[in-house]
């Protein structure tokens, strides 16, 4: 072999060396992931009795991870609404989402810190032109103790002109961490 061949050799079986180390390095980056589950419900208007289509199809995406004796939580809310009323007259009083990192034991879960996320609610009414948005909520963080966690949360809506005030959509938690 001569002495290219040799240095390039050499390189190629650094290279494969280096690159092993990085991936198991990787391992500890990805036991602190999230963990999400995704779950979907379709919301009528009830103050609407008209001939168009009036539902928000809502897809809200429940995360949690457990790193360095913390949990961390959050929501993702996605919708398509409908498109005949972006940017027209309010569809809401007000909406949020509530979010929640519960303790997971026996019985219903022992919520440990809740957030209200308000921020949805002009995003609902201005969507994309064809009446779909998103929005994330923050992050919220626990020092936990032992035991396992989850996130967990509604989608509060108060429809403009109903009168009943707040009406919650429910979603699936995420796993445990």
């Amino acid at each position: 072999m001569n002495t290219t061949s040799r240095t390039i050799s050499g390189i190629v079986a650094a290279t494969a060396l280096l690159g092993g180390a990085m991936v198991a390095t990787a391992g500890p980056a990805a036991a602190a992931s999230y963990h999400c589950t995704t779950s979907k419900h379709s919301v009528d208007n009830p103050a609407y009795g008209g001939v168009y289509a009036d539902n928000f199809d809502f897809s809200v995406q429940l995360c949690a991870k457990r790193s360095s004796g913390n949990i961390y939580t959050y929501a993702k809310i996605s919708w398509d609404g409908p498109a005949w009323f972006v940017d027209g007259p309010s569809e809401f009083d007000a909406a949020r989402f509530h979010l929640q990192t519960k303790k997971s034991v026996s019985g219903p879960d022992k919520v440990v810190k809740w957030a209200n996320y308000t921020g949805n609610k002009t995003r609902l009414e201005h969507g994309d032109y064809k009446g779909n948005g998103s929005y994330t909520t923050g992050v919220l963080k626990y020092a936990a103790g032992s035991g396992r966690y989850l996130a967990d949360g509604f989608l509060q809506l108060d429809w403009d002109k109903d009168g009943k005030g707040y009406r919650n959509t429910t979603f699936s938690a995420s796993p445990t961490v």
